[in-house]
């Protein structure tokens, strides 16, 4: 099938530039405030892809003791890489590297203690997926907050360049360990 083909089955990339190495593709602040009003996380919250500090900076304004990390070191935090870390002792709140986000969250669930959560800004796609599905039916997450408008992550933190609305649908993944009722999904 040619690229023509494609265009006319409405299919695209919608990418215009090449994928940022690292997977760095900061989230807008706007993103953090929405789930920020929806859900109440533990005191301390460890943020392990912090990029420039975007996420970090809204759970701070809102009185969370927010530990920073990132594999990268992008003058924000400490750097660290997230699956160095064998136990957290709170909540995790992230926009984690796409292409890693499964192993990244099955991390995440293992280190954190029972009753806590995990709060992950993915694209609403995350949700399909042969490997994904059989995750979510043995861990479900909590909650699923679409976004209603279109949010954005900017590569390279480049909020200038990277600030106008894209085709991309987001959502906000929370998961609580052990959680094993059915998902509710809401609107932000």
């Amino acid at each position: 099938m040619g690229s023509n083909s494609i265009k006319v089955l409405g299919a695209s990339n919608h990418a215009k530039s090449k994928r940022e190495e690292n997977d760095f593709y900061a989230t807008e602040p706007k993103a953090t405030i929405l789930l920020m009003e929806k859900e109440k996380f533990n005191n301390v919250i460890l943020e392990p892809a912090c990029g420039q500090g975007h996420m970090s900076e809204v759970l701070k304004s809102y009185n969370y003791n927010v530990l920073s990390s990132d594999l990268i070191d992008r003058g924000y935090g400490i750097q660290k890489d997230f699956f160095d870390y064998n136990k957290w002792a709170g909540d995790i709140i992230t926009n984690p590297p796409y292409k890693i986000a499964l192993p990244f969250l099955k991390h995440a669930l293992n280190i954190i203690n029972t009753g806590s959560k995990v709060a992950l800004f993915l694209r609403l796609l995350f949700l399909e997926g042969i490997e994904r599905g059989k995750f979510f039916k043995e861990f479900p997450p909590k909650k699923v907050y679409v976004s209603s408008a279109r949010l954005n992550c900017a590569k390279n933190g480049d909020f200038k360049t990277y600030s106008k609305s894209t085709a991309m649908a987001f959502a906000w993944f929370v998961w609580e360990k052990n959680f094993k009722e059915n998902t509710i999904i809401d609107w932000i």
